[in-house]
């Protein structure tokens, strides 16, 4: 699932990195989509319109989409949803990017249907090829990629 990581948690990760030990001879590619290029893609409506949108971002959202749905209470609590903006502008530059994960599964002031839709539309959108990096691996690769600004799967 295409997804930011810790996108769940109040304070989400800001960057990550994968470094390769071992890679299968088969498969096991990394997919990075640049959100700064999509939200620039969007067309001026569609960016007013989602401007001040706030999602709620849970795991036990993105992995309920998976079949796990079995949770303690102690699970449930640790894991509530969390707000996260939907655009975003980056600190230092200012440049604004959509803020988009499998952890997404609502929006503030919308039903769940139409919430669903429109991240599904938005994602759907981001993850076009024109904004995707196709990562190949081989022994000692490092990879590392800023989490605010891209979603990988």
């Amino acid at each position: 699932l295409w997804h930011s990581d810790s996108s769940f948690r109040p304070i989400p990760a800001k960057f990550s990195l994968l470094s390769a030990r071992i890679v299968n001879p088969k498969g096991g590619n990394t997919e990075f989509a640049d959100m700064r290029a999509a939200y620039d893609a969007l067309d001026d409506e569609t960016k007013a319109e989602i401007d001040d949108m706030i999602c709620e971002h849970s795991l036990m959202y993105s992995r309920g989409s998976l079949g796990f749905l079995d949770y303690t209470d102690e699970e449930k609590e640790m894991f509530k949803p969390v707000l996260q903006r939907l655009v975003r502008t980056h600190p230092v530059h200012g440049r604004k990017s959509l803020y988009l994960s499998s952890h997404a599964g609502a929006i503030r002031g919308m039903s769940m249907p139409e919430a669903r839709l429109l991240l599904r539309d938005l994602t759907e959108h981001a993850t076009q090829g024109e904004f995707v990096y196709v990562h190949k691996w081989t022994v000692h690769d490092l990879v590392m990629w800023d989490n605010r600004q891209t979603v990988h799967r």
